[in-house]
């Protein structure tokens, strides 16, 4: 886990970034500070991190959600509760940011506070989705992000998976492509994220960190 108080997790469509924030927040300790996850996903209207909202709550995970989620409205309407949270030192903060570059805009209104407060941003692969499937891809991805939103990704996240038929061999294939983009990138590997399931034993292959997930976040069709 970071040392930052702010986290701030963002990646294509299907990258699994709202999956991944949402279990990154329920595993942050709550013993020094309070945990607060704020949705800032204006590009996907079915994979959000507020859609986990009852689940945070009970966890005494503080959710922030501006008036456009769920909505079709283009230009947020961004509650001053976000920059409470900027303010309050007493909370670890989770940024759960639009699925590309046009999402990782609404970052860029907050980009004094992150930089005078530091943070640490992640971006989230998937490389079995066909925006981040190469090298030249996923750099493309990152430095479209880090323009539009006027912050550095610190760590890449491999979240590589074909829902419920992901196998480790699957997992350790993205590793290698997102090994590289993070070389040419100069950014770290952070974390590899998964189901157990398919994840076991997985930091004996390849020696990262790793985020066991739980699946929090639900299509409207399962």
């Amino acid at each position: 886990m970071t040392e930052k108080r702010i986290s701030i997790f963002t990646g294509h469509f299907g990258s699994g970034k709202s999956e991944v924030s949402v279990n990154f927040a329920l595993k942050l300790p709550q013993v020094k500070n309070k945990v607060a996850l704020v949705d800032l996903d204006i590009v996907n209207p079915y994979f959000r991190a507020v859609d986990a909202k009852k689940l945070l709550s009970e966890s005494n995970i503080k959710v922030v959600s501006p008036m456009y989620a769920n909505t079709n409205v283009d230009v947020p309407a961004l509650t001053p509760e976000i920059n409470a949270l900027f303010e309050d030192k007493s909370y670890n903060v989770v940024l759960d940011v639009g699925g590309d570059d046009l999402g990782a805009k609404a970052l860029a209104r907050y980009n004094e506070e992150l930089i005078n407060e530091g943070y640490e941003m992640y971006l989230v692969v998937n490389t079995k989705r066909q925006d981040t499937d190469t090298v030249s891809k996923i750099i493309k991805m990152a430095k479209e992000i880090e323009e539009a939103s006027r912050l550095n990704i610190t760590g890449l996240v491999n979240n590589t998976n074909l829902l419920k038929n992901t196998t480790i061999d699957d997992v350790v294939e993205g590793h290698v492509i997102i090994k590289e983009a993070s070389e040419e990138l100069g950014v770290p590997i952070s974390f590899v994220s998964g189901f157990y399931d398919y994840l076991k034993g997985i930091e004996d292959i390849i020696g990262n960190k790793v985020l066991f997930l739980n699946k929090y976040i639900k299509l409207p069709w399962d």
